[in-house]
Formats: C-alpha cells, structure tokens, sequence
C-alpha cells in the first residue's frame, strides 16, 4: 500500500481534492492517505505555511497531492498575521516553491493535450509537455528592496538607482543539464519527435547563455530526437500561430511558468492545467490553478485538473493500468459533452464531474461515492 501525503490546503483546495479521491476511490488505488498541514491559516496563526511537521511527513511517504492555497504581497501577508507574530521580520514564500527546493524537486512536468469535444480547445488536436525547470533562475528568492551597499561598488551596478528593488537569477549548469536531459528521455520513452529549449540569450547573455549552451551539449546526446531553440517572445507567438509545430518544449523557471499556463490555456484553461514537480526519488503533484477563494465552499470549480494530477501521481507510482482508466473516463466525459462546469459553458458542480468520471469508470459506484462525500 502506498503512502500518500495529502495536502488539500485552502480555497477551493479541499474541494477539488475531495473530486480527486472520489476518483482515485473508483479505480481502487491502494493508499494511505497522510493529512498535511499547509496553507494560509498556518501561514497567519503560526507564521509558517509550510510547517516542520509537514516537511517530515513529506520525507516520510512515497509522494504527495496538492490542492491549493492563497498567496498574498508582503505587506497583506504581513498585516494577516498573529498578533504576537507581527514585526518579527518573518517572510511568506510559497510553499509550493519551498517544496521544490527542498526535495530537489527539479522538474516541473506539464502535460497540455486537447480533449476531443472540449468546448474550450484553441484546436483539437493540441499536444504538447511543457518541462519547467523547478529549483533555480528567477524563483531562488534572493531579493532585496533597495540596492544593498556592497552591490553599489560594482561597476555594473552604476546605473541602477539606489532605491531600486533586486531580484536575482541564477542558472547553473547542473540544472540546465538535467532539466534538458530529463526532456530528452521523456521525448525519446514517449515516441516524441521533437524537444524545442526555449530561452532569451539575445538580451540574458550569462544565464540563458549558459543554459542554452548547456542544452546544445545534452541535445548532441539524442540524434534520433530534432532539436531546436526559440527565443522567448517569439514562443509566445509561435504557439498561438501553429501550436502543431511543437512537440516537448523545455526551458527555464520564470520562462516555464509562463509558458505552461500559455499551453494550458490552448487545451481548455486552468480547469485542465495539471503538473508533476519531480525528484530522483520524491514527486509532488497539483492541479496548477490557484486557490480561488472566491469560489471555496461553492462547489462550482472544475476538478479535471486535480484529476489528471492524480492520473499523473499514478503515472509515477507505476500504476499505469489505473492512470490510463482515468484518462479515458476523462476524455470520454469530455466528449460527451453531458456534464460541464462552469468554465465549459455548464452548471454542473465540482462533484457532479466527478461522479460523471466515476461513472465513466464503474457506473454502479457513482452514486455511492458522491453520497458519502456529501455526507463527509
């Protein structure tokens, strides 16, 4: 039996995440699921989204599944918190960046493929994996609200006033090198024909120039496989003009989450957009939307992006038979065109679409599971 970390979190996290178990229920995945404490509450009553106890539940289980939770600017998460907690110069990061950095978290694996009869399908015939590089470039979170003293002696720094805010970027090697390499394998698994590095070495000339250096050498590796690069902006272009013309695009952390939500978009919206953050031996997965609080409690969101997110979790886990069971009652759903949320043009609520995939799985165990969440 695997061990699960569960960490719904907040917004319309823990219900999207209850879609999801109705779902993994169905196809009798044997887990133990761990609830996770994550989250903006933890954030405002312990100063601490992501707390200790937490982090060892993760190194304690085979992988973990992620909801959502709300992230706020500085100074709102700072006047959110405990009293007693108040100007004590703690800092709010994701934990969902935390996570990343601290399981070695290095791939940010996207799949977009078009669903036949989605109503919201830029084309149908849409595939492609987006590879975000996880742990580096502009997420690192080295940054500073004002120039610090000893930067102002560099002479680059002349021209940079000295109540500039900083962000840095760093782009290692190392990184480069397995984020493309993991693309690669992927491309070579999964029949893929083509593996595209996506970058902005015009203008970022040590950081994207180290990192499409890096993806040259690794490409050199897989001659079967076609290689190209594309600078950023184009990209963005590119895949609008002729999405078709794409197959694995890989590239850096900021570039990545920008593009990743681009592909979603083209395959039916955030209501689709799932994502695997991937270790050598640790893997969290989530749908990629937000926490969308003014939706929790309502009920209304789509939950096919948790539920791919838990077909991928099993993808992972080597249960390729279950995974494969939930994507085809998804598609079949899909085209059917019988049961649609709000964001496909219909009014069928969150658990609604997940009984409508559990039926497309095991007709005579929907009824069953959706009374029992209800109940819940």
């Amino acid at each position: 039996m695997y061990r699960i970390a569960w960490l719904p979190g907040d917004g319309i996290g823990p219900e999207v995440c209850d879609a999801a178990r109705m779902v993994l229920d169905a196809v009798e995945f044997p887990a133990e699921y761990v609830h996770g404490d994550i989250g903006w509450q933890f954030w405002t009553a312990e100063g601490d989204a992501l707390p200790e106890r937490t982090i060892q539940l993760l190194r304690s289980t085979d992988c973990a599944f992620f909801g959502a939770i709300t992230s706020k600017p500085a100074q709102e998460a700072e006047r959110e918190l405990a009293p007693h907690l108040r100007g004590r110069c703690l800092s709010y990061r994701s934990p969902i960046v935390r996570m990343r950095q601290l399981l070695d978290l290095y791939v940010c694996l996207r799949p977009c493929k078009a669903f036949s009869g989605n109503p919201l399908n830029y084309r149908e015939d849409i595939d492609l994996v987006v590879f975000r590089e996880n742990t580096e470039g502009m997420y690192i979170g080295v940054e500073f609200p004002r120039v610090p003293e000893s930067f102002t002696q560099e002479r680059a720094m002349a021209a940079i006033p000295r109540d500039a805010a900083l962000s840095l970027r760093s782009i290692t090697r190392k990184g480069s090198e397995r984020i493309v390499r993991a693309a690669f394998e992927y491309a070579a698994r999964n029949h893929r024909r083509k593996v595209t590095a996506v970058h902005k070495a015009n203008v970022l000339r040590a950081t994207c120039g180290l990192f499409l250096e890096a993806a040259r050498e690794v490409a050199a590796g897989y001659p079967q496989i076609e290689f190209d690069t594309a600078n950023v902006d184009a990209m963005g272009m590119w895949l609008l003009k002729n999405p078709r013309n794409y197959d694995v695009i890989v590239t850096t952390n900021l570039f990545g989450d920008i593009l990743s939500d681009l592909c979603a978009q083209l395959v039916g919206g955030m209501g689709f957009g799932y994502s695997g953050n991937i270790g050598d031996r640790y893997a969290v997965f989530e749908p990629t939307h937000g926490s969308a609080p003014k939706y929790a409690g309502q009920h209304k969101v789509n939950p096919l992006a948790t539920i791919l997110a838990a077909k991928m979790m099993l993808e992972w886990l080597g249960e390729k038979e279950r995974a494969a069971q939930i994507e085809q009652a998804v598609a079949e759903v899909v085209a059917r065109g019988e049961v649609r949320t709000y964001d496909m043009g219909g009014s069928a609520s969150t658990t609604d679409m997940a009984q409508a995939v559990v039926h497309a799985l095991r007709p005579e165990l929907a009824s069953k599971l959706a009374g029992e969440l209800r109940a819940g």
